[in-house]
């Protein structure tokens, strides 16, 4: 019983701190307007806060996953949580827009480290069957920032200025930080030493350089339309800022449940789950493109698209810990943080061709690039699905000669 208890505040501080991470990531989204009107930019350079915090986050993972590995848990979470609050700090007080992006850049490197050993502990404190409804719980504290987090910002934004949204960002980050003193032990379990050739020990591993490319085009495919979601609703679908950000709200309550769902059913066999999970992903961008000016059946795709967006985050995270067990088990916490990577790949890759979209006049079309992102995707997951397939097979044979 005392280690159920001891789970639920472990998840419970670790989703606190997902929550100030998750709005920090996203309220760009919703302050995009506010921020090209503000720095003189386009539309497209202002898109480009998402990819920037997205590189940080790539190149910050694996990097101090490497440094930190054998750091005190609880100190490290501490030490993630100050850099997060720096970062805010200099973008709230920022005079240029490079100067934003710089701040937005330390608090993405503080990110990437903190899903990479957040995922890690939220596994390791459950049952082996209810790992990735851990993670998914963990994983909650972004949903609920989507929910709650990027549409509070950005009414915050519209009400006294895009500087006291990052002020609101500050706040959240204290109580993450507070809640990490507060209920995270001291004696939480380190993984084992590991080295930078561990990145290619992971990388030769076909299934682990597989499941990588699975999770950047399959998380990355919502981007090209979700960096540029306000200005849809607004420019094509017809609706004002207010509603817009009631809008995000019930997107961001989609967002909650898919992921909820996702962790559910990827707990047993997580790869046929994720596949499932992209078909669904691919028909709400298709059915968003079909009624990209269509005011409220515009509005439904939208809500839709957030059902599928994140639901996949769960299962992928789990299937690479779970592979990393089985051929890298000295490299389990950097698998984790490299596929932490992935995903932000994934977030450049999706909003710089939705930039690219928008810079053509072609704001309208960026579902498709989510969907030709999510076909490589699904192919790339029935070749690894395939290959561990085979793989069964030959442990059964194995056993059988015995």
């Amino acid at each position: 019983m005392q280690r159920t208890i001891s789970s639920n505040w472990i998840l419970f501080s670790l989703a606190i701190s997902a929550f100030a991470i998750g709005s920090t990531e996203f309220i760009s989204v919703g302050l995009l307007p506010l921020l090209t009107q503000s720095f003189g930019i386009s539309l497209a350079q202002g898109g480009s806060m998402v990819s920037i915090y997205a590189a940080g986050i790539t190149v910050g993972a694996p990097v101090l996953a490497l440094i930190t590995n054998r750091w005190n848990r609880k100190r490290l979470l501490i030490a993630i949580m100050v850099t997060f609050l720096v970062g805010n700090l200099l973008a709230a007080l920022a005079p240029t827009f490079g100067i934003l992006l710089a701040g937005r850049v330390i608090a993405a490197v503080a990110h990437g480290i903190f899903m990479a050993i957040a995922s890690l502990i939220a596994a390791d404190v459950v049952a082996p069957q209810k790992r990735a409804s851990a993670i998914a719980v963990m994983f909650t504290g972004l949903t609920l920032a989507t929910v709650t987090g990027v549409p509070l910002g950005t009414f915050i934004g519209e009400t006294l200025g895009w500087r006291a949204s990052f002020g609101f960002l500050l706040i959240l980050g204290t109580i993450g930080l507070i809640t990490n003193a507060l209920l995270v032990p001291k004696d939480l379990p380190l993984p084992q030493p590991t080295s930078i050739k561990g990145i290619w020990r992971i990388l030769k591993q076909p299934q682990l350089l597989l499941i990588l490319i699975i999770t950047a085009l399959g998380y990355g495919e919502t981007f090209p339309v979700y960096t540029y979601l306000t200005p849809i609703l607004s420019q094509h679908m017809g609706w004002s800022s207010s509603a817009i950000v009631v809008i995000l709200v019930f997107y961001g309550v989609a967002v909650a449940i898919g992921n909820t769902l996702g962790g559910r059913f990827a707990n047993r066999r997580p790869l046929p789950a994720i596949m499932k999970m992209f078909v669904g992903l691919t028909v709400a961008l298709f059915l968003v493109r079909l009624t990209v000016n269509l005011h409220v059946w515009g509005l439904l795709a939208v809500v839709a698209m957030g059902l599928f967006a994140f639901m996949n985050v769960p299962g992928l995270q789990l299937y690479i810990v779970q592979l990393a067990e089985t051929y890298t088990p000295n490299e389990v916490s950097l698998a984790s943080a490299l596929n932490i990577s992935a995903f932000n790949i994934g977030i450049i890759l999706g909003s710089g061709l939705g930039g690219q979209a928008v810079a053509q006049d072609q704001l309208v079309n960026t579902p498709w690039l989510g969907i030709g992102m999510l076909v490589l995707g699904v192919g790339v997951a029935a070749i690894l699905q395939r290959m561990e397939q085979r793989q069964g097979q030959r442990d059964l044979r194995h056993q059988n000669a015995k």
